[in-house]
């Protein structure tokens, strides 16, 4: 498989989740209500900080191979939709090893989707199908389980807090990281409008995963793209942080030529740091491995088996 130049990218957008497979479906406000009334439930269960082992040898430095419980096997899970059919598309799970990240499991079926797609409520459409293929492999090959899961969609990154990695996680019971190719545009984040106010709260990251930019500058407010312009080298990043003050992601440059970064958010039991700190581990080009593999192998999937895919 080709592997793509990530300096050729297009501009960083801002995401209402929209072009993911958006349809015209009608939905009783009532539906929307209860989906709503799932998210804040869902919400009180997220755990967003470091609970399995792997994850807390980051802080000590020490996850090699020696350790009892490094990280081995990385999953990502993607949905390709079939081009202009708002009703099929092709699932794909994919675990990925660590550190050689190669393929060691895929899982690509067609899906027929049965719920609309709206806004905020992505997880609603694609969850079920991507979380029964994750159990699917723990009943069939429990050995090649992964220890974290990479989500093409967001985290804790939306408008209630509670995006489509965040209901994997809290399903699987297991670590999840979303990470998106275009901002999530929720709490006043805007792609190139200034809105990031002066934080007095805000801690910065890791060593290796701060791009060393004083967000408390006499700057009060600068633009995204000035933010951006800041990363420098693959594992700068910047914090996400809305009007309300709270961080609600990281924008990760992952590979030295990518012109955009990537933006993560936790799902579930990990942390916000350690999320990006998996993103960066996993991430060859732009795009973190287990996504980007499942996103190619998905859609040679469809043009396999679709002669009108994407």
């Amino acid at each position: 498989m080709e592997a793509e130049n990530c300096s050729h990218e297009e501009p960083v957008e801002c995401d209402t989740e929209s072009a993911k497979g958006t349809d015209e479906w009608e939905v009783d406000e009532s539906i929307k209500q209860n989906w709503e009334k799932q998210q804040a439930e869902l919400k009180n269960q997220l755990i967003l900080y470091d609970v399995d082992e792997w994850a807390k040898l980051r802080l000590s430095g020490n996850n090699s191979q020696g350790d009892s419980r490094p990280l081995k096997f990385v999953g990502g899970v993607d949905i390709s939709f079939v081009k202009g059919d708002k009703y099929n598309a092709c699932a794909a799970f994919v675990v990925l090893s660590y550190p050689d990240l190669n393929v060691v499991y895929q899982d690509l079926s067609m899906v027929h989707l049965t719920a609309p797609y709206i806004p905020g409520f992505l997880a609603f459409r694609e969850a079920d199908f991507l979380v029964n293929k994750v159990k699917k492999l723990k009943r069939s090959n429990p050995e090649l389980m992964p220890q974290v899961i990479v989500v093409d969609g967001n985290g804790t990154l939306h408008p209630r807090g509670v995006g489509l990695a965040c209901h994997l996680g809290v399903e699987l019971d297991l670590p999840t990281i979303g990470a998106a190719k275009n901002l999530y545009c929720v709490d006043g984040l805007k792609r190139d409008e200034k809105h990031f106010k002066q934080c007095s709260q805000w801690k910065a990251f890791t060593t290796g995963h701060s791009s060393g930019y004083d967000v408390n500058s006499e700057r009060h407010s600068i633009t995204m793209a000035t933010h951006i312009a800041t990363l420098k080298k693959p594992g700068d990043s910047f914090p996400l942080i809305g009007q309300s003050e709270i961080q609600l992601g990281v924008a990760l440059k992952t590979c030295q030529d990518a012109k955009n970064p990537i933006f993560v958010s936790p799902g579930h039991k990990i942390s916000m740091e350690t999320s990006a700190w998996v993103v960066q581990l996993t991430s060859k080009y732009r795009v973190p491995e287990p996504t980007r593999q499942a996103d190619q192998l998905s859609r040679e999937y469809l043009r396999k088996n679709r002669k009108d895919s994407t």
